[in-house]
């Protein structure tokens, strides 16, 4: 019921079609707080949804880095889940966080250069919105989630 709600979420911010500097950092940080309030499972099925979503309403419209993009979402939302649960105090969701966001970077950048570009011309805005870009607003939808996961935390008495 959780990831279903915050797919709903996700998709609602999708649909309201801000700039990406809006856009990506409230999608990373929704992706998060699935992978925290409904696990690793339903994190990365909001991330893989999202893409194929904005695909599909003509936000994206690079069809071939869509599994590049569903591979990000994917590794931001494993990489937070492992570590937040290694690491179980609020520095677990801080590190998690940001090597998630990093190790979604790195995994999309990888991707784009040796997977896409070779095969299909990659607008260098297109490409700067899809590798650089997206650590930004990776590292800005951990924060946002790191901070409201520490509120209900606070609120709720210090449950995980």
């Amino acid at each position: 019921m959780r990831a279903a709600m915050l797919l709903a979420l996700a998709l609602a911010v999708q649909s309201a079609r801000m700039t990406q500097t809006v856009t990506g950092p409230l999608i990373n940080a929704i992706l998060l707080l699935a992978g925290a309030y409904t696990g690793m499972a339903g994190g990365v099925l909001v991330g893989l949804i999202t893409p194929w979503v904005a695909l599909t309403m003509g936000i994206m419209r690079l069809a071939p880095a869509v599994p590049v993009i569903m591979a990000g979402n994917a590794v931001l939302v494993i990489v937070f889940v492992l570590i937040r649960n290694l690491v179980r105090s609020r520095w677990g969701d801080y590190l998690g966080a940001g090597l998630g966001a990093v190790a979604k970077y790195v995994t999309m950048t990888a991707g784009l250069t040796l997977l896409v570009a070779p095969r299909v011309r990659v607008p260098p805005p297109a490409m700067f919105a899809l590798t650089t870009m997206q650590l930004y607003t990776a590292l800005g939808g951990a924060l946002l989630a790191v901070l409201v996961i520490q509120t209900v935390s606070r609120t709720s008495g210090g449950r995980r």
